[in-house]
């Protein structure tokens, strides 16, 4: 069995050589003819392993006797080792009902809570006014995306920290000490950030989605729906940001006008006026503690 062995496996290596030597033009045909090698290779090697695991009176060209026979253990059937999903099928116990819906909650919140951190927090607003700053002052990879990305994120904890203390009082402790249901946990949690999103929502908007979903004119902001505040909470905080980077800009534009006329009144045409204002506007930045005044503005902005 050896020799057959090794006479499989060096057929299937020289094969798998000259299709890849005839297929190196062709990325489709080498990845074919490396996954049917690796796919030879491995039956080469696992084929005369599972022959030897089986009983000897199993195997092709043994000759069986009423002895041999006799003697034989009994083959057992091979069960299953994996788990069964018991949140799909039948089953007796409740609690395997609970956990199998819990973990596909807790799959669905992680895969979507980047989105729920953009679409229901201060993050939008943040993350756009850092970015406007990188643009007006012309240092477009200072600082890097990473370090203005995070910088937003820590801004959106400290802003969002009395509505998420808040939630936790309301919701979170409660369901921990078995007081209130999911359902009564999920209401309990949804409504300070409501609250939060209605603050910060122009009233323009909240009646363009109101007027978009067809629903009847509620009477107060409780009767709005939480999938109708969401958008307009989201449309106002652009707005909003891109109000804050107009201001921002103003100054900035002001320096490139008076560095632009006075090279030309030189007769500096050559000389970009960008490269001249550039230390300039960071020199003005750093002398007016720009990033205090910016953490200040965005975070009142909120109250």
């Amino acid at each position: 069995m050896g020799g057959g062995n090794t006479a499989i496996i060096t057929g299937a290596i020289r094969w798998g050589r000259a299709c890849l030597c005839k297929a190196s033009l062709c990325r489709v045909r080498y990845s074919c003819a490396r996954a049917l090698m690796v796919a030879l290779l491995y039956l080469a090697t696992v084929a005369p392993i599972l022959a030897q695991q089986q009983p000897a009176g199993t195997r092709a060209g043994t000759p069986q006797t009423a002895g041999s026979l006799a003697e034989a253990p009994a083959v057992l059937p091979v069960t299953s080792a994996l788990p069964k999903l018991t949140f799909l099928e039948g089953t007796d116990n409740p609690e395997d009902v609970t956990l199998g819906i819990k973990f596909l909650f807790l799959l669905t919140f992680l895969s979507v809570a980047p989105s729920l951190v953009m679409m229901v927090t201060c993050f939008t607003r943040v993350v756009i006014v850092m970015t406007f700053i990188k643009r007006a002052m012309g240092t477009q990879d200072l600082p890097p995306n990473q370090v203005t990305a995070t910088l937003a994120l820590f801004l959106s904890f400290f802003i969002m920290a009395p509505t998420i203390q808040e939630m936790k009082t309301k919701a979170w402790d409660p369901y921990q000490a078995k007081e209130i249901t999911t359902v009564e946990a999920y209401e309990a949690a949804v409504s300070p950030m409501r609250d939060f999103m209605l603050r910060q929502t122009r009233p323009r908007d909240l009646a363009l989605f109101i007027r978009l979903s067809g629903m009847p004119r509620p009477k107060n902001a409780g009767d709005v729906a939480t999938w109708v505040i969401v958008p307009s909470f989201m449309i106002s905080e652009l707005t909003t940001s891109f109000l804050m980077g107009v201001y921002i800009f103003l100054p900035f534009i002001v320096i490139d006008m008076v560095v632009a006329s006075t090279l030309m009144s030189m007769g500096m045409i050559m000389l970009p006026p960008v490269l001249i204002s550039l230390p300039f506007k960071i020199l003005l930045f750093v002398l007016v503690d720009g990033w205090n005044l910016i953490a200040m503005s965005i975070v009142k902005s909120f109250h």
